[in-house]
């Protein structure tokens, strides 16, 4: 039987993870290994600075006073009796969309996953209104049985979104590129009652680029978004325009003195 690990950056009582983890039980071994309250926008990082400590809070449920990638290395180096076949972040309460993915502890935790070479993928439900988890399960199971039957390309999880609507208004399931989001006036600066300046990050405009086969774009159509995310952070056609740019330059090769 296959062996699961869920986890997510909203807290281990968020409605999403308990509806992730009930699916997930569906298809194998499930344990939560989750944060003990939300930890969203912790991006990628790991705590170094004190102990962490992990309570199973009960049968194969485990909540962690840290990060959601400190969930996903404790579960698969301590916590679970196996080493998991599968990793599953999530459903996460709001999109993980372009450029949100490197701020997004959804997206960490199945980061983490990949680079202990562990098929990964991240959910996350489009916020309007009222939740329909129901909708981000179904495609969540369906996602993570193929996964678990077929694997994943080497170094690569999957961000998926779920637009917010009944399962019978989806159109369909995109694969898709991550787009770019910029944001206008998104630090507000206000001051406390002692008159003492301070500044809250969060809210203002946002931008979208639109263009064939961006994540936001499919989803603003009620397409389920897939995006295949490679760890791989080198941009390899710079790369090889760089290199061809130095060479007729004498930026490369060996150091040479001035004369």
């Amino acid at each position: 039987m296959a062996v699961i690990l869920v986890t997510n950056d909203d807290g281990v009582h968020a409605p999403g993870i308990v509806a992730l983890y009930r699916a997930m039980k569906d298809l194998g071994d499930a344990y939560i290994v989750a944060p003990d309250r939300e930890r969203s926008a912790a991006g990628h990082s790991l705590t170094l600075h004190r102990p962490l400590k992990a309570e199973e809070i009960r049968e194969h449920v485990f909540s962690v006073n840290g990060t959601p990638t400190d969930c996903v290395t404790l579960g698969i180096n301590k916590l679970l009796p196996d080493r998991p076949d599968l990793v599953v972040s999530g459903i996460n309460r709001g999109a993980n969309l372009g450029d949100d993915i490197t701020y997004s502890g959804t997206v960490a935790a199945a980061m983490e996953g990949t680079i202990f070479g562990i098929p990964s993928v991240a959910f996350s439900l489009i916020s309007n209104g009222t939740w329909h988890y129901e909708t981000a399960v179904f495609f969540a199971s369906q996602i993570a049985a193929y996964v678990l039957e077929h694997s994943l390309p080497y170094d690569t999880l999957l961000n998926v979104n779920t637009p917010n609507v009944p399962r019978d208004q989806v159109k369909g399931v995109k694969l898709t590129r991550q787009g770019k989001r910029i944001y206008e006036n998104s630090i507000q600066e206000t001051r406390n009652p002692w008159g003492e300046k301070y500044y809250w990050i969060g809210g203002g405009r946002t931008f979208w680029e639109h263009g064939d086969e961006a994540d936001m774009e499919a989803v603003q159509e009620n397409y389920v978004s897939i995006t295949p995310v490679h760890m791989d952070l080198t941009n390899h056609a710079a790369l090889a325009f760089l290199r061809d740019r130095w060479k007729v330059t004498g930026m490369l090769g060996g150091i040479r003195e001035k004369v």
